[in-house]
């Protein structure tokens, strides 16, 4: 899965992955019961600044779509009780004197949103200067965390 996308699945065969994430923010939800997990990979925080192209990429955005996120995952069998919910990304890259500051306000519309929806992330892998990959596994939730130059690791 690329940029500005989000998958959901049941498959239990499945890995879900995305790749490169910097500045975007990664969010994993994975339901341990039903075995069903979903992963967004946002690149802006507020889909105020484009609404047009909200409509047509809404998981370009952070609050478009980290609701159309879960709404996948809830229409495969997942349960809010259930779910477990991590972050990872918003590393610093290429606007060395923040004028922008795009990783620190997807990381706090992400976490903002999840807030006002009454959930916690059990963890967050955010900020920094390295580009990250996630790979969750469907079948036993275990979510993988790959930086370049160093071995993966569970998270």
């Amino acid at each position: 899965m690329g940029m500005a996308d989000m998958i959901a699945s049941n498959d239990v065969s499945a890995q879900l992955v995305t790749y490169s994430l910097g500045s975007c923010v990664g969010i994993v939800i994975y339901d341990p019961v039903r075995k069903v997990g979903g992963m967004l990979h946002a690149m802006l925080p507020d889909s105020t600044i484009n609404p047009a192209r909200a409509l047509i990429k809404p998981h370009m955005f952070v609050d478009t779509g980290l609701p159309a996120l879960f709404q996948a995952v809830y229409s495969l069998g997942g349960v809010k009780s259930r779910l477990t919910v991590k972050l990872a990304g918003g590393a610093q890259f290429l606007d060395e004197k923040k004028v922008f500051n795009i990783e620190q306000r997807n990381t706090d519309q992400a976490l903002a949103q999840l807030s006002r929806d009454g959930v916690i992330p059990s963890a967050r892998i955010i900020g920094g200067r390295d580009s990250r990959t996630l790979r969750l596994d469907l079948a036993t939730g275990e979510l993988l965390l790959d930086v370049p130059g160093k071995p993966p690791s569970k998270i």
